[in-house]
């Protein structure tokens, strides 16, 4: 297995979903529900997230082919899209706006919004198909599923546990480790750019 490309896969997946900052948006969203209750949203909405993320790994470039676009372009855009989500966790407009995607009432919010935007939204769809156009084959798709699936499994215990676990950080340490994850993104989307900027002849290849 290639570690290197395992570790890349899988940070660039946690950070993207952010199991941290969903955390609190979990805990608000299911304010006064049962234990057994919030459970069963919990593996819900990250069974839906998974279920939405698998078809788009699966079928993501066959779509970019069938409308003329090519992977090479698709990494640039991609790139863009992550390096505009590292901003915004950078600055904290990101956990503003999903306050605000979260605010609607729901008696059961695990599809909408848990699922979509929050688990599955642009910036790890666009990084599923980028990850598994990096390592086309089986050894690679097995990759990137399996570093996804250790995420979804990090989600899955950062909602069953997401009390404390805010409790413990604090508001001030939920702000430090999404700014920290935050500059780790903005790097991983330069590498993606330059990625596709490699395929169009600008700069070295990348291996």
């Amino acid at each position: 297995m290639d570690t290197a490309f395992f570790i890349t896969a899988f940070v660039t997946m946690f950070v993207v979903i952010d199991p941290i900052g969903l955390a609190p948006l979990f805990v608000a969203l299911t304010q006064g529900m049962t234990d057994a209750a919030r459970r069963r949203i919990a593996w819900r909405a990250t069974a839906v997230g998974i279920a939405i993320l698998l078809v788009f790994a699966a079928f993501g470039e066959a779509i970019l082919t069938f409308v003329g676009i090519s992977m090479a372009a698709f990494r640039v855009a991609g790139g863009i899209l992550l390096f505009l989500t590292a901003l915004d966790m950078l600055f904290e407009r990101r956990t503003k706006r999903r306050e605000d995607q979260s605010e609607e009432d729901h008696n059961d919010p695990s599809v909408f919004p848990l699922a979509i935007p929050l688990i599955a939204g642009p910036g790890a769809i666009a990084s599923i198909i980028l990850l598994m156009g990096q390592r086309p084959g089986l050894e690679g798709a097995a990759v990137v599923l399996g570093a996804t699936g250790i995420v979804m499994v990090i989600v899955v215990a950062f909602f069953l546990a997401s009390g404390p676990i805010e409790r413990a950080l604090g508001k001030t340490g939920v702000t430090v480790v999404t700014r920290l994850l935050g500059m780790l993104l903005a790097a991983l989307s330069v590498q993606f750019v330059l990625d596709g900027l490699s395929a169009f002849g600008f700069g070295p290849a990348q291996g």
